[in-house]
């Protein structure tokens, strides 16, 4: 057969109420094949009924395709039903079938409801593709086929004739949960994931993503949909979405090894910190400062116990924002004290659980004052903002922000030694250490405890919310840590987390940047392989080890007969002796900014933006 085109209407003359049907077809080029099609409508009565028979419908064909259009519109002004069937047709080797079918009704009043209607089907429809075999639908009898059942079957048809679809035309394009488990069974792994995470997503050009490497397919796969794997073990990966501060541990030592050629001795590495920290106050939205409240601390009264007190303080750093904490301080020490800053990292019970109260009164205990304080929208933060609001970018300005008012409240008591202010904080926490100290010279020591890594930026915007490692054309954490030399700096790494790696590449890495000031055996490292993540004894006993040590504290007040730290005699206090504003927070000034959306109006007035 030559090629056809073919055009026809069939029309009612009824002004009131007509169907207007055009089928509208693509050639069809067929070879030594044939297609025979019967359509008959027919009126039953003035109220409307519609019969329709298909005699047969064979579509044979090699290497060519059907392409139809067919559109039935009714002209009655109060109701119209508008249909559409966009066919694509694809019938040969190697090629595919697509079908859209879209009904819509226009009201319910007077619209043609085809539910209501009898349909009849005799004859075989048959189907006959090559990569799929011959599907025949056999109707050998008149049958009423309410609506439904056809839709179904068209959809059915439809979904499983598209999720076939293979070529340029949709980018070879695979459901990600077809790929994922042809990569499976291809390569002999697991990849663990949860339904809602391939739930909708497609990969464009599945099968040309495979190579000889899983790792590199999966890559290939993933990267474009903004996901990734993380490796649990041989053979074993689970779907993750991708996550900006957290790389492969040779990649991250492969990124410090590129930072470390933009310097070679202390000159050119006080240069690169001159660039630094300008930029780290910019990217914070610091750069001015915002001016600082006139107003007063809040202060708790004071209990007293074996060797040290405690009061509770908050903090204004914007108007109606404050930023709360426990003070510790050692009993009957003349002459000026040191201050430990001791922000708390995202535990449970936040710093009201026992081992924050121990080591801060510990640190109190061996002759220095512990400041324990909550992050922005965390601990007794709550009471003006939401947990969520901790994870919002701007929470890790206003914490940074928060810091800083604390440096300034202490630089002006009159008992601080300014020449030994400390820092030390775990997790993120320990993030927010590192960041305190490369940003302010008033920290003279600091000791981030299971927080630094070449290849974990911290998994919370309070740490990594705020572009600060974009700063100098791109840093790290690492990087960031080494500004603090040659301020004595601790590193507390362990074999259970982002830390596990701390003694192979990292610490050396900032051996050698203290060495260019003479001072390499100011940076230490004390890493416990066989721990996992938290602040426990072993972590607080080396961060006691380094203040007694930089800071010439009084250790033997803490230690047992065998030189043991005993840390038996502090009392544990339950956690609403910790509270600035009251068991339930009645004690909240009246002018307190309350909500993340208040916050942000506040402080873009503050800093003068728009």
């Amino acid at each position: 057969m030559s090629k056809s085109l073919f055009s026809k209407e069939i029309a009612s003359a009824d002004e009131e109420s007509s169907l207007a049907m055009t089928l509208n077809s693509s050639v069809v080029v067929v070879s030594n094949e044939a297609i025979s099609k019967k359509i008959e409508i027919a009126s039953a009565d003035e109220e409307s009924s519609l019969a329709m028979t298909l005699n047969s419908s064979v579509v044979v064909a090699r290497n060519e395709a059907i392409y139809k259009k067919i559109e039935i519109a009714s002209a009655d002004e109060e109701s119209s039903l508008a249909m559409t069937l966009n066919s694509s047709v694809v019938v040969a080797r190697n090629e595919a079938i697509s079908k859209k079918i879209e009904i819509a009704l226009a009201d319910e009043k007077s619209s043609l409801a085809i539910a209501d209607k009898r349909l009849s089907f005799r004859g075989t429809m048959q189907f006959k593709y090559e990569s799929f075999g011959i599907l025949n639908f056999h109707f050998n009898q008149t049958s009423i086929v309410p609506r439904i059942v056809i839709t179904i079957l068209c959809l059915f048809l439809s979904i499983n004739l598209i999720a076939q679809t293979q070529n340029t035309d949709n980018f070879y394009k695979k459901p990600l949960v077809d790929v994922l488990k042809e990569i499976q069974t291809r390569y002999k792994v697991q990849i663990k994931y949860a339904e809602p995470q391939v739930k909708d997503k497609l990969v464009n050009y599945a099968n040309w993503r495979f190579r000889a490497d899983v790792d590199e397919t999966l890559a290939n796969v993933l990267t474009p949909l903004d996901m990734k794997v993380n490796k649990e073990k041989p053979g074993v990966y689970k779907l993750k979405e991708y996550e900006y501060y957290r790389w492969e541990v040779q990649d991250g030592w492969a990124y410090l090894d590129t930072l470390a050629t933009k310097y070679h001795d202390q000159a050119s590495w006080e240069k690169r910190k001159a660039e630094i920290k300008p930029e780290l106050y910019q990217a914070l939205l610091l750069s001015p400062l915002p001016a600082k409240p006139n107003s007063q601390p809040i202060v708790t009264s004071k209990r007293t116990f074996d060797g040290y007190s405690v009061e509770n303080i908050a903090l204004e750093i914007l108007p109606g924002v404050w930023i709360n904490g426990s003070l510790y301080k050692p009993l009957n020490l003349k002459g000026k004290i040191p201050v430990v800053l001791s922000p708390d990292g995202h535990w449970e019970k936040q710093r009201y659980r026992p081992d924050c109260q121990i080591r801060c009164a510990t640190i109190a205990r061996i002759g220095a004052m512990a400041f324990s304080y909550d992050l922005f929208a965390w601990g007794e933060s709550m009471l003006q903002f939401k947990y969520e609001d901790h994870r919002r970018s701007l929470a890790q300005t206003v914490q940074t922000l928060g810091g800083i008012r604390i440096l300034d409240y202490f630089s002006s008591l009159k008992e601080t030694d300014t020449s030994r202010i400390g820092i030390s904080g775990s997790s993120g926490a320990g993030s927010h250490s590192i960041l305190m100290t490369a940003m302010d010279e008033r920290i003279k020591l600091s000791a981030p405890v299971v927080a630094m890594s070449s290849y974990f930026y911290g998994g919370c915007p309070c740490e990594s919310g705020m572009p600060i490692h974009q700063c100098g054309g791109g840093t790290d954490n690492v990087e960031l840590a080494a500004m603090a030399a040659p301020r004595p700096q601790l590193l507390v790494s362990d074999g259970g987390d982002w830390t596990a790696h701390t003694p192979q590449h990292d610490f050396p890495y900032l051996q050698k940047m203290y060495g260019y000031y003479g001072v390499k055996d100011k940076v230490e490292n004390v890493h416990l392989p066989e721990e996992k993540h938290d602040f426990g004894i072993n972590k607080r006993i080396a961060l006691y080890d380094f203040l007694i040590k930089n800071f010439k504290l009084n250790g033997a007040a803490v230690k047992d007969k065998d030189g043991k730290y005993d840390e038996g005699k502090v009392t544990i206090e339950k956690e609403n002796a910790l509270y600035v504003f009251g068991d339930k927070g009645e004690k909240l000034p009246k002018n307190a900014i309350m909500g993340f959306e208040n916050l942000e109006k506040l402080f873009i007035s503050s800093t003068n933006r728009k």
